[in-house]
């Protein structure tokens, strides 16, 4: 038999330990053909363990098994779905009389079967898997997840030590939980260098996930032949008897250990960690009793898995909740720079850190570790020249800073977070050097064995050399502290930087503000001429007279007039009580009983003008066929507010004329039930009764306010469309994305009177990427205000399907317009149809 290749800590990182060509010796190996029929190789021990009379390499592995015994085992390989996954049959009895534990799989071109002879420890494999992932299953913290799955399998298993060991990106790993036998030195908290276990034995540790050595002190049993008749040695790495790397053994001799088991603990495809079993005299553990470990394992994965995808959304919804809370507040604050320094404690919050700092105006504030107050000015300079205005992090800033090394232990890691968009003003977040976070957990006199590859492969000596390779490095900045951070600027470098730039030069800003007030109005008319176009352009009720078509045109006229009156003169909304008094003035002598009762509500200007136009059609319906329209009914008009803070507006008629649900909902009709879900987001019920219209309005406590709002003065500037010819857009499938109903109603009767086949509309950003997952249209339209919210997500998401697209506007230039979009088309508000329909169909033919 030909030795194996000799290794040391010079190659160990080329050791082929997946065809290490020998077995450990507690139990034999058969290698077949790929159909199982004939056995090709074996382990030396395998005539002896089995009780055969020759050699069986050539023979059937009936003859070699028995019938019973190679039948089951094709058995199993049928059954299983995963060809390099053990299929198992305990207890098989072969010809010989012995009782045997199959373990058998395919890989490449040949059918493996290892067999251990049954030990009887009580318990079946699934029992024991099923009582072991009990005991887990609830549990709810990654902490408590790994602490208590240490305990759990030294209690299940024996073995001396237990350890979670887990890698960090660089390889490394760490020990994070622990249960031991209470003499033994206690390596929990303990950092070991990548090179302890070389990356082949990761790959294997991904392909197997469960690997027992019963002795250390093991004899390897050679496999006959060692290499087949083209020269090709046997690929054992889906074996569970594969022997073991000597440099591995010398590893285990020289900490005491004298068996080992690992679990393999595989998260998202990738190599979390290990569970290493440790014990310090010969241990072998039944194949149903790694079986149970290894489905253990597996759950453990999925279980861990799942608890830090759930924390990081927790994280992200907290990081979220503050920002939130943040925003809120600056809308109200006097001082934003102070109040931004003030929050140092909760920004703290946001990612797991040592300290905090806020460079702002060129003054510094800081909490808890970081670099001294004399460097701050020179690393916000060397940020500045390297972030490009963006989220920058290192977690070795000494080896990117010139003199960074000198307060290397309380400051290796830096994530920024710029306040603007020049490079001045940070919200900076640091870490400390790692080795200086830990101490040696164990007995410092503690000796350790030195074998003939030297004390480097002793745990002391391993962490020693660990702690060379990350020295001036903090634990890096994870994926979800990015995110964090760039959800953090987003929110703060808008605010911040418009109150610093107001401050450092206020006439530039005054003509800019008079700038955009006017860009606003000029906005804001548009769009209400857009809204008057819409109401014209609906047709009249069948049978309907001039005058009368002229009279309700007129009346919903008045109310877009009296809605944006009120927003113009007040503070941006209006009193919902003096808005029902308006509507219902004019029918103030019809001998009706008029009952208006409700709290304090004030309604923001998107909300007030929706409900103008609402209550408008209500009581223009009830004048004509309802409670108004003549002597002894009764109108009670009354809101509440509900435990979420909306608000619910009761209109409800009764002894009037008997009222019965419309044929043919009318433009009156459609605006009473749609616009308030389109507009608000809220809910409307509409009961026609025998004795009067009983309708519920339900308004989001976002548009209603029991106290006065303070004066807001900021204005947006948008973007102005040109006009695009008119074409043949017949069929086409196009997706409106606009929050105001009436615009949008005038948009869908421009295209399907234009014979598109298809108009899909949404009201929000959100709303329209639902619609997007299942809807695929040929052109799109996006309002680039859309009542707050940007439309760029949506815009993005059209790019990247390369979905043509143009932005409606009012505004008279591209300033709301995404820098990245501004070379797209527009359509200017209010819509022309020749110029809408043109642009569609130049949209239609671009690749």
């Amino acid at each position: 038999m030909s030795s194996p290749t000799r290794v040391d800590l010079s190659n160990c990182d080329r050791e082929p330990i997946h065809v290490p060509g020998s077995i450990q010796p507690h139990g034999c190996l058969l290698a077949c053909d790929a159909t199982a029929a004939r056995v090709l190789r074996h382990s030396a021990n395998a005539v002896a363990m089995l009780g055969l009379d020759g050699e069986p390499n050539g023979a059937s592995l009936d003859a070699v098994l028995g019938l019973n015994a190679a039948h089951a085992v094709r058995n199993t390989l049928a059954r299983s779905g995963e060809p390099t996954r053990a299929a198992l049959s305990f207890g098989m009895g072969l010809s010989s009389g012995r009782i045997f534990d199959i373990a058998a799989h395919r890989h490449e071109s040949s059918v493996l079967i290892e067999l251990e002879p049954v030990e009887a420890d009580g318990m079946h494999p699934l029992e024991m898997a099923r009582s072991m992932i009990g005991r887990v299953f609830a549990l709810d913290h990654v902490d408590r997840l790994v602490r208590d799955t240490a305990r759990l399998i030294q209690a299940m298993l024996g073995y001396d030590r237990v350890m979670v060991y887990q890698f960090s990106h660089d390889g490394s790993g760490k020990v994070v939980s622990e249960a031991k036998r209470t003499h033994l030195e206690s390596f929990l908290g303990q950092y070991f260098p990548a090179s302890d276990i070389p990356q082949q034995a990761r790959t294997l540790y991904l392909r197997n996930t469960i690997r027992i050595i019963p002795d250390i002190d093991f004899e390897p049993i050679g496999l006959v032949p060692v290499l087949d008749d083209s020269g090709n040695p046997l690929d054992l790495s889906y074996a569970h008897l594969r022997s073991v790397s000597p440099i591995h053994c010398e590893y285990l001799r020289n900490m005491g250990v004298a068996a080992s088991m690992s679990i393999s603990i595989v998260v998202d495809g990738a190599l979390w960690g290990l569970i290493a079993c440790h014990h310090y005299s010969p241990r072998k553990l039944s194949m149903s009793r790694r079986v149970a470990a290894e489905m253990f394992g597996e759950f453990f994965s999925l279980h861990l898995h799942t608890l830090k995808q759930k924390h990081k959304l927790e994280a992200a919804m907290r990081a979220r909740q503050l920002l939130d809370r943040f925003l809120r507040d600056a809308a109200w604050a006097a001082d934003i720079e102070a109040m931004l320094r003030g929050g140092l404690d909760d920004f703290a919050s946001l990612v797991p850190c040592d300290g905090v700092g806020m460079w702002l105006n060129g003054r510094w504030s800081g909490r808890g570790s970081g670099p001294p107050e004399a460097a701050i000015s020179g690393l916000v300079d060397f940020i500045g020249s390297v972030a490009d205005g963006k989220v920058w992090a290192t977690h070795a800033l000494a080896s990117l800073l010139p003199g960074a090394e000198d307060y290397s232990d309380a400051c290796s890691g830096v994530l920024a977070i710029p306040l603007s968009q020049r490079p001045r003003d940070y919200l900076l977040f640091f870490r400390k050097e790692l080795v200086h976070t830990l101490n040696w957990a164990g007995n410092p006199d503690k000796a350790y064995q030195t074998g003939p590859l030297g004390d480097r492969l002793t745990p002391r000596k391993s962490f020693a050399i660990w702690k060379e390779t990350v020295h001036r490095q903090a634990e890096p900045w994870s994926d979800a502290a990015h995110e964090i951070a760039e959800a953090a600027r987003v929110a703060l470098v808008e605010v911040v930087l418009h109150h610093n730039e107001l401050l450092a030069d206020e006439r530039s800003r005054a003509d800019l503000r008079r700038r955009m007030l006017n860009e606003e109005l000029n906005h804001r008319v548009k769009n209400i001429l857009a809204v008057i176009k819409s109401v014209v352009n609906h047709p009249s009720r069948d049978g309907e007279s001039l005058d009368g078509y002229a009279a309700s045109l007129r009346g919903r006229i008045q109310a877009i007039a009296h809605a944006h009156d009120q927003v113009i003169r007040g503070d941006g909304g209006g009193s919902l009580r003096d808005l029902v008094h308006a509507e219902l003035i004019p029918y103030q002598n019809t001998g009706c009983a008029v009952e208006v009762d409700g709290p304090p509500a004030l309604l923001d200007a998107r909300a007030f003008a929706v409900l103008a136009l609402v209550l408008h059609e209500l009581a223009t319906n009830a004048a004509k066929y309802g409670v108004l329209s003549g002597q002894g009914g009764r109108l009670a008009v009354r809101w509440r507010y509900e435990l979420e803070g909306d608000c619910a507006i009761e209109w409800r008629e009764s002894g009037g004329p008997p009222v019965t649900p419309p044929d043919r909902p009318g433009f009156g009709t459609q605006l009473i039930k749609r616009s308030i879900p389109f507009d608000l987001g809220g809910r409307v019920r509409l009961d026609y009764l025998p004795d009067g219209l009983h309708a519920t309005f339900h308004i989001p406590a976002t548009y209603v306010a029991r106290e006065a709002p303070a004066p807001s003065s900021r204005a947006a500037p948008v973007t102005a469309p040109p006009a695009v010819r008119k074409a043949d857009v017949s069929g086409a499938r196009v997706l409106v994305v606009e929050d105001q109903l009436l615009i949008a109603m005038d948009l869908e009767q421009i295209l399907g009177g234009h014979g598109v086949a298809q108009v899909d509309t949404a009201a929000s950003p959100a709303e329209a990427l639902r619609k997007l997952q299942a809807f695929t249209p040929d052109v799109a339209i996006l309002d680039v205000n859309l009542g707050g919210e940007s439309c760029a997500p949506v815009a993005d998401e059209l790019a990247r399907r390369q979905i043509p697209f143009a932005f409606a506007t009012g505004y008279s230039d591209r300033s709301q317009i995404p820098e990245r979009f501004l070379a797209a088309p527009v359509v200017r508000k209010p819509f022309e149809a020749d110029s809408v329909i043109g642009q569609v169909s130049e949209l239609m033919r671009r690749p």
